[in-house]
């Protein structure tokens, strides 16, 4: 199943196009999409008898972030090798976790204010969490994923590294630091949901070019050792890590400027295109 926020409703998305849940369901599930988490399993069993013929054209400038209004967001720092590699870190011995704000959240397609001249990127496979989740083993973790879908852990690396220990969920969390989207995918319609392909470009220059079995804690291992801490609940987010690529450690250092779009993309699922606006002019 593939799902997607249109006009802030719920959609599930065919190859003809995108059906309203709430409309084509007679009321049955709401318009809500971060709703449809609390009953994810019941709205996948529904779209298995939909008529792709009730399906209308999307367009692109009325879809929004998949998942709007999570409970928590998680993100894993140094979780690919050749990232850890070019930022000069050893291999974590377990994952490095920290947050992002859920009011850092925005559209696939929506511009991002940067917040001064050192903004960078990092693309992520993103997971959604579908249920409930306390101690679940490794080889379970699947079983507690809604879809994944692609973002943008957009950091300000002044920010980050401003004092004797980095900043990061205040670095990564300004408004717009949170791209998301297009579509939330279930991980049923890939072939191998461990082994996608990822990146991003500006002006069709590429940043980033990895492949998420290269993750050091893999998306069932993440579930694993982040349920075995906390409780995850139907709408989390996790950030999964980014591979190698990012601005702050080239030579000399690359960051985002105003007038550019950034593309990401993670196969099997779409891609982001954000705008970057210049930071508003302060007295």
């Amino acid at each position: 199943m593939r799902t997607a926020t249109i006009d802030d409703r719920l959609h599930i998305l065919v190859d003809a196009g995108a059906i309203d849940v709430h409309t084509t369901s007679g009321g049955r599930f709401a318009p809500d999409p971060d709703a449809a988490f609390e009953h994810w399993d019941r709205l996948r069993d529904w779209a298995d008898t939909l008529d792709p013929a009730r399906a209308v054209p999307v367009d692109g400038a009325r879809v929004g972030a998949p998942v709007r209004r999570p409970r928590q967001v998680f993100a894993v720092g140094a979780n690919y090798r050749d990232h850890a590699a070019e930022a000069g870190f050893e291999i974590p011995a377990s994952p490095v976790v920290f947050g992002k704000f859920p009011s850092c959240l925005t559209g696939p397609y929506d511009p991002v204010t940067l917040t001064g001249a050192t903004v960078d990127w990092e693309v992520e496979l993103v997971v959604v969490v579908g249920r409930f989740a306390r101690h679940v083993a490794a080889e379970d973790g699947w079983a507690y994923v809604a879809g994944l879908t692609v973002g943008q852990d957009l950091s300000d690396r002044t920010v980050q590294f401003d004092g004797p220990i980095p900043q990061l969920s205040l670095a990564k969390s300004c408004p717009g630091f949170g791209p998301l989207g297009p579509a939330l995918v279930t991980p049923d319609e890939f072939a191998d949901p461990d082994d996608l392909r990822l990146g991003c470009s500006i002006d069709g220059t590429t940043l980033q070019d990895g492949r998420t079995r290269d993750m050091v804690f893999p998306v069932p291992e993440l579930i694993a050792r982040l349920s075995a801490h906390c409780t995850l609940l139907p709408g989390d987010l996790i950030f999964t890590g980014t591979p190698a690529g990012v601005g702050a450690v080239r030579r000399p250092p690359r960051f985002l400027r105003p007038g550019e779009t950034l593309v990401s993309h993670v196969e099997g699922i779409g891609e982001l295109r954000n705008p970057m606006v210049a930071p508003p002019t302060r007295p």
